[in-house]
């Protein structure tokens, strides 16, 4: 099944990124060092995404762009972060975006 994936959103790109990059140290290790942590705050973030109306699809965009930033910024902290990692490194773009749906699904 070929899925599209929307590359234009720039400005969806730049806040996602400014908004990790804004995250303190102490927050990001409170997120990462702990999956069920990482599985909350992803949830959260969801949530509100959904409330504002944002579809599946563009809940996975702003996924796979978190996905992106995490494995070229940041260290695995546990056993699943690692796997996550693997994953994302040997998949391609549409494997990636299905990824981020599946994540989207998991903590939803």
């Amino acid at each position: 099944m070929e899925h599209q994936i929307n590359q234009s959103n720039t400005d969806a790109d730049g806040r996602i990124e400014a908004k990790l990059n804004d995250l303190g140290s102490e927050k990001k290790e409170e997120i990462l060092a702990n999956f069920d942590q990482f599985k909350s705050y992803l949830g959260d973030k969801v949530s509100k995404g959904m409330k504002l109306g944002l579809d599946e699809e563009q809940l996975a965009n702003a996924a796979q762009k978190v996905g992106d930033y995490l494995a070229q910024k940041e260290e695995p902290r546990n056993r699943e972060e690692k796997l996550l990692q693997e994953l994302w490194q040997v998949g391609n773009q549409e494997e990636k975006h299905m990824l981020a749906h599946m994540l989207v699904r998991l903590v939803h």
